[in-house]
């Protein structure tokens, strides 16, 4: 038994698992970070729509050029994703 100031035991099995869980753990925390990139394109995307359909009901005039920026920036909100999906791969 070993007390926690001393040095376990080693033996190489526990060497080649720690060995063999490292790339799965980078692979997890690549896919957390495009899994991430898409919840936050999704909830920016809705909070654009959101906003656009707002102004539009407060000023119904202004309704092309409000439609237009919401387009470009649900595409720049979009790209961040896509971005992300081929970095990490």
């Amino acid at each position: 038994m070993t007390r926690s100031w001393e040095e376990p035991e080693t033996n190489n099995t526990t060497k080649t698992h720690t060995m063999s869980i490292i790339p799965m753990l980078a692979e997890i925390q690549g896919n957390i970070h495009v899994a991430m990139a898409a919840i936050g394109a999704g909830l920016g995307i809705g909070i654009l729509g959101s906003k656009a359909a707002e102004a539009t009901g407060r000023n119904p005039g202004a309704a092309t050029p409000i439609l237009v920026i919401a387009i470009i920036l649900a595409a720049l909100a979009e790209g961040v994703f896509i971005l992300s999906a081929f970095a990490v791969k």
